[in-house]
């Protein structure tokens, strides 16, 4: 036998050589890497490509074919950079190279998933003209669209009477798949598609099932032909022309159009099934600067909390967009919770999703004679009433009674489900499918389904069976029934659209809220606009419908885009920071009843971190009388307000930035649309500045008036602003003083108003826990 000394040495040569393996491992394995270095600062494409690929191959031992290899994109239009596949020490090498901004990992994006123009106050006609304006200069705006492609024969794609495509449209249509030039018209002038950064991270060729009649087996396309959906119905809502009867499935029928429907559309396609990575997004946005889009909707976004913004996509895409005068529209997400607002970089605007005020319902007969109603979009009905349980008792197996509650998978027994209308629970924020449960209820032999989500109980939902949604109180008053009562029964109709019968709009439980984890100084979301239940185009290669009901602020993200191209058809020459201003300083904080808006599921009042400025107004957006406007240096200021070296900005502006002689010093003294102070310890003041974007015939006066926040001392100096021009500039400074202890954020208005407008701003305020009697 050999001796225990022996043994031992052979133990550790194993260790020895399997550390030496793993350590190999995570130094040779190799990721989707993008290498950002900034502006462009006008030189070639060609000599960009080639100075990509010598970093690269000094990387890999001097060899080209390695670096032309692991080459995935090259940003050469809008920015400079690329992507490629690295290993871990050679993403480092390269961290390390002068003039490179940042190195990061090639990050997975999440998709933040119409009767609404009717409830926010435009007309029915195609021509959505404005009463004093005239919008037909539409025609020469193009919207690019950063989503999941289009399906270009949907009708509100269609360019009937449309005039020639704009003379400064330098883009492509990309052929593919189920998808060549012809495919572009009048009105999809321009389509492209990206897939090197999926595919390299997902490790899988796009498939195709071809004849598949399965709508759970998606169809993804190699082109920009839309097979999720998502792309045609974000576009359609922004920019869709109008559509004589559009419905869903029969219901909700009616004519319906987007917000600008002569305005152009340019598809990008960077998402697939699974999400949108980063090395594709930026390609895209790469390409949307080249090829002369006025705006770029993305309905989109990181999981929070959100990373810096040079090493995300979108924040770095936007800000060279916007830098162009490119307006980016983006959406906050869909977590629902405090602080969970993405998309937060200032030259964006983000948008958090509202209800309207038409619900979709399904009619509940207890056996009680009770009439109920719940979520839904479930046209399947019951012919009759049937005993109705709680799920908990038709556990099967290994399940307990509290699991087999939510109806998870295989969680319920056939026999004591049979026949019967199962009470169901959804967990709060959970991602499980509310559309499986019915699935699953259906497989155990259940007849109808009631499922009890206080947290998103407004989504209506297609259940392939007669089902609602209902919320826990609700809920909780069907329980007690099914208790007290030995045969309970219930009997569950086909959903309806309802108009009118709720206070609306009122902020969606799911939207995204603030304040913003990366900048507190910076409001996000920006605004509200409809993202609940909203009918638009859709792919029939899903399910086979060309029209969709989805929720989500990737449907409110669109509302605005539209309403940017309405702005951008009057005032060609407005900036972002002045269209986004337009779009924040109009907004109204209350429902069409006039009370505060609420926030969703129970119901309290909202404030500025749920909707920003307020629910999108387009019936004032296009005569503002006052812009809070910035240029891009403030943004550059913006950044050496945030602790960016003159190291760190040169690189990303290619000019001669310095922090040394920048406009201000403190991220709120960039002159946003909002003014937020998150940690007042005594005093503070901040100066914010006016510009008349009127034609005058006299002079116009504006008088200030301030809703103060809780707790807050506000003043404002000068009390009056005073115009005399197109143009003209006016500077004011508020000043904040706390006046009494408050806890967490306190919330207010400051409102310049005259005869013909009201310039709203939030005041958002945080006391100092500490240290009150030092300036902040």
């Amino acid at each position: 036998m050999p001796s225990f000394n022996t043994l031992l040495f052979k133990l550790f040569l194993f260790l020895f050589i399997s550390m030496s393996l793993v350590s190999s491992t995570t130094t040779t394995t190799t990721k989707v890497y993008v290498v950002y270095m900034g502006s462009t600062d006008s030189e070639d494409p060609h000599d960009i490509l080639i100075h990509n690929h010598r970093i690269l191959s000094s990387v890999h031992s001097g060899s080209v074919e390695e670096a032309k290899a692991a080459h995935l994109y090259s940003y050469k239009h809008g920015f400079k950079g690329f992507a490629a596949k690295l290993t871990e020490d050679q993403a480092l090498q390269i961290a390390k190279m002068e003039g490179v901004v940042s190195v990061f990992e090639n990050t997975k994006r999440k998709l933040h998933t119409t009767h609404s123009w009717d409830f926010i106050g435009l007309s029915e006609e195609e021509t959505m003209e404005i009463p004093g304006f005239s919008t037909s200069n539409q025609v020469n705006v193009i919207i690019g669209f950063i989503d999941t492609g289009i399906w270009p024969e949907s009708p509100s794609f269609n360019d009937a009477d449309m005039p020639p495509v704009p003379a400064g449209w330098k883009g492509t249509c990309q052929s593919g798949e189920a998808f060549n030039s012809t495919n572009c018209n009048r009105k999809v002038i321009g389509a492209r598609y990206y897939h090197s950064g999926y595919e390299a991270e997902e490790n899988n060729k796009l498939e195709q099932y071809e004849n598949d009649d399965d709508p759970r087996k998606k169809v993804s396309y190699r082109s920009p032909r839309d097979s999720n959906g998502h792309g045609s119905h974000t576009a359609s809502t922004a920019a869709g022309r109008y559509v004589e009867n559009m419905n869903y499935k029969g219901l909700a029928g009616g004519g319906a159009r987007g917000g600008a429907p002569m305005a152009r559309i340019a598809v990008y396609k960077t998402c697939w099934d699974s999400g949108c990575y980063d090395a594709d997004i930026l390609a895209a946005f790469d390409d949307a600067v080249r090829d002369g889009v006025h705006i770029v909707s993305l309905s989109l976004g990181p999981d929070a909390p959100q990373g810096d913004y040079f090493n995300d996509a979108i924040s770095i895409g936007s800000y060279h967009a916007v830098s162009r005068g490119i307006t980016v529209v983006s959406s906050v997400g869909n977590e629902g919770t405090k602080g969970s607002a993405t998309n937060l970089a200032p030259w964006l605007i983000t948008v958090a999703a509202s209800s309207t005020d038409r619900e979709f319902t399904s009619k509940l007969v207890m056996g009680n004679g009770v009439h109920l109603k719940g979520e839904s979009l479930s046209l399947h009905q019951m012919r009759a009433p049937a005993r109705i349980i709680s799920a908990s008792i038709a556990n099967r197996g290994y399940f307990t009674p509290y699991q087999s509650s939510y109806c998870l998978e295989s969680s319920l027994n056939y026999t004591k489900t049979r026949g019967k209308v199962l009470l169901c629970r959804h967990a709060e924020r959970s991602t499980e499918s509310k559309l499986a449960k019915s699935e699953v209820v259906k497989a155990a032999g259940g007849v109808g389904m009631i499922l009890i989500d206080e947290t998103d109980k407004d989504v209506a939902i297609p259940f392939v069976i007669p089902a609602v949604i209902v919320g826990k109180r609700m809920g909780n008053r069907i329980l007690s029934y099914i208790n007290n009562t030995r045969a309970a029964t219930s009997r569950i109709f086909a959903a309806n659209a309802r108009i009118g019968f709720q206070p609306a709009p009122r902020v969606a439980s799911f939207s995204s809220k603030g304040p913003n984890a990366l900048t507190p100084e910076i409001l996000k979301p920006d605004v509200a606009a409809p993202g609940l239940n909203i009918l638009a185009a859709w792919s029939p290669a899903i399910g086979k419908m060309n029209f969709n009901i989805l929720s989500g602020t990737s449907m409110a993200c669109p509302h605005v885009t539209g309403i940017v191209a309405l702005i951008k058809s009057v005032h060609p020459a407005w900036s972002p920071s002045a269209i986004k201003s337009a779009i924040m300083t109009t907004a109204t904080v209350f429902d069409k009843n006039g009370k505060p808006i609420r926030v969703d599921p129970e119901g309290r009042r909202g404030n500025a971190f749920d909707y920003g400025a307020g629910f999108l107004d387009p019936t004032t957006v296009l005569d503002p009388g006052l812009v809070y406007d910035a240029k891009p240096a403030d943004y550059k200021s913006f950044l050496c307000s945030i602790g960016y070296n003159e190291k760190l900005l040169r690189p990303i502006t290619r000019d001669n930035s310095t922090c040394n002689n920048q406009a201000f010093s403190k991220p709120s003294s960039l002159n946003y649309p909002a003014i937020l102070v998150p940690n007042l310890k005594s005093s503070f003041s901040i100066t914010r500045t006016l510009t008349n974007v009127r034609k005058l015939r006299q002079k116009a006066t504006y008088r200030a008036a301030v809703s103060t926040p809780h707790g807050i001392q506000v003043s404002v100096l000068p009390t009056r602003l005073v115009f005399t021009r197109y143009g003209q500039k006016a500077n004011f400074t508020v000043t904040f003083k706390v006046s009494a202890p408050s806890q967490g954020y306190v919330f207010g208005y400051l409102q310049w108003k005259n005869k013909q407008s009201r310039v709203t701003t939030p005041l958002v305020v945080r006391v100092a826990p500490s240290n009150l009697g030092e300036d902040v």
